[in-house]
């Protein structure tokens, strides 16, 4: 059981509504960071229970009203779109907060709450949740995206460094396009890598077999770019502007669909500028490989 730290002043009473692979992450990460998480609530009682058995001096709600009425900040963690009509069917009062941690929603759905006199924020960890004690462990060293007003937002700050995460702030009317980019370094990345996968067993390769040979590429890919930025992280064909290779892998895919060579050609014709930057070929060389794949681009 996770005790909360002493603290050299009262920290706030924190509750979750929705118990869930966010919230059990949060909770427990912030209970581990001397935080006092007092209260949850779920519309399913297993995971409330699940939640607070791992804290002390946390209990499991009858009902999210309760959470509010015990808690000066509640994060409300169900999915999307129910968060507008839960904080709008609960009971606010001024001085309590009301936070929530979509990366796409605005704080405009605590509208209620802040008619009422709450507090309305944005707290949300670019972090993997598929497993709560996988990103429990990942925690430190994330970002979290911030929107809040002062003085939640000094507060929400302050956790943010109890987890031992890095702060950026979020200007109001953002949140879409920040988490739709979000999606280029996570989803998207599995999509391509299933992609990736498909080409593969074209040839006879096991999927198993596939990801197996591909993670140690794509860890490395991850750590280039950590060590020498984008540009410089940037390896094969598109790094060194190489033509001849280019027109195999056109030809190549041209000869098998026209899904494929399309998503090719635009993900080719990103990653240009890209080597342009890194100074491995000159303009007139970029020229030629955009002509080649704008071309294979209308076949």
């Amino acid at each position: 059981m996770i005790k909360a730290q002493q603290q050299k002043q009262v920290s706030p009473h924190i509750g979750f509504i929705g118990a869930g692979r966010v919230a059990k992450g949060l909770a427990w990460g912030m209970a581990q960071s001397g935080q006092q998480v007092v209260a949850t609530a779920s519309r399913s009682p297993g995971s409330a229970q699940e939640l607070a058995a791992r804290i002390a001096g946390c209990r499991a709600a009858a009902n999210a009203q309760d959470v509010v009425d015990v808690c000066d900040l509640v994060f409300v963690t169900v999915p999307d779109d129910a968060i507008a009509a839960v904080a709008a069917g609960l009971k606010w009062r001024k001085g309590v907060s009301v936070i929530h941690c979509s990366g796409a929603s605005e704080l405009a759905a605590g509208a209620r709450a802040a008619l009422a006199g709450a507090s309305v924020g944005g707290f949300h960890p670019l972090q993997l949740f598929a497993d709560p004690e996988v990103a429990l462990a990942g925690l430190p060293g994330c970002t979290i995206a911030i929107e809040a007003d002062a003085p939640l937002r000094q507060q929400l700050e302050q956790l943010a460094q109890a987890l031992r995460c890095r702060c950026i702030h979020l200007p109001p009317g953002c949140r879409a396009r920040y988490h739709a980019a979000a999606h280029y370094a996570a989803g998207f990345v599995i999509t391509l890598l299933n992609e990736a996968v498909g080409l593969w067993q074209t040839f006879g390769i096991e999927r198993e077999d596939t990801i197996r040979a591909l993670l140690p590429l794509l860890r490395g890919t991850a750590a280039s770019v950590e060590r020498s930025g984008l540009a410089q992280g940037l390896a094969g064909t598109y790094s060194r502007g190489d033509l001849g290779t280019l027109e195999k892998h056109l030809a190549d895919l041209g000869g098998l669909s026209a899904d494929a060579l399309h998503l090719y050609c635009e993900l080719g014709l990103r990653s240009i500028p890209l080597g342009l930057e890194r100074g491995a070929f000159d303009e007139q060389r970029a020229e030629l490989m955009r002509a080649l794949l704008l071309r294979a681009l209308k076949t």
